[in-house]
């Protein structure tokens, strides 16, 4: 990208509502006219590919990087083969320009970020106190002396007008 985009994080433990909430900003950011990239940090290993497909038979076989490509969409699969995991920044440098881009986890970056809680979440810890970056929290249930501003998890609107005031998000550059 040559131009830094806006970008907002959602961070929490695992089973907190983070994957729920991301899907349903990228829904309403888009609808309402903004190009959204999404970034999503795993914390285990993972593939996004079938065991026995043509694409993982190239990468079990070595290749460095795997372009897969369809007239619907495209992927690229890199291998770190022992490598260090890139730091955030160099995945955001190789993303299309776009208005937002939302990130799900790296919870320890330096990005305005709403906190999601649920009840039922693996972890009950709140991550606030600890991070100068959490500008609001999510939750399924009462927050008691937050000390900031706190959302329905399920309050799509108010988490997205929130997200746009935070980060002066006016419109998309299409609209200009």
């Amino acid at each position: 990208m040559t131009t830094r985009p806006k970008i907002f994080g959602i961070a929490g433990w695992k089973n907190s509502g983070k994957t729920g909430l991301m899907v349903r900003l990228v829904a309403e950011f888009t609808a309402r006219g903004f190009k959204v990239s999404t970034i999503k940090h795993a914390h285990h290993d993972f593939d996004i590919d079938k065991v026995g497909a043509d694409s993982y038979r190239h990468r079990e076989a070595g290749a460095h990087e795997v372009a897969l490509v369809s007239g619907t969409r495209y992927a690229i699969m890199h291998e770190l083969r022992g490598a260090a995991e890139p730091s955030f920044e160099e995945i955001l440098s190789r993303l299309a320009p776009c208005d937002l881009v939302l990130i799900e986890g790296y919870k320890r970056e330096p990005v305005p970020k709403i906190e999601a809680r649920r009840i039922e979440s693996r972890c009950n810890e709140p991550l606030a106190p600890t991070d100068p970056h959490i500008a609001a929290i999510a939750a399924d249930h009462a927050v008691p002396d937050a000390g900031l501003p706190v959302f329905d998890l399920d309050d799509t609107i108010a988490i997205a007008d929130f997200i746009a005031a935070t980060l002066d998000l006016r419109g998309s550059p299409t609209d200009t």
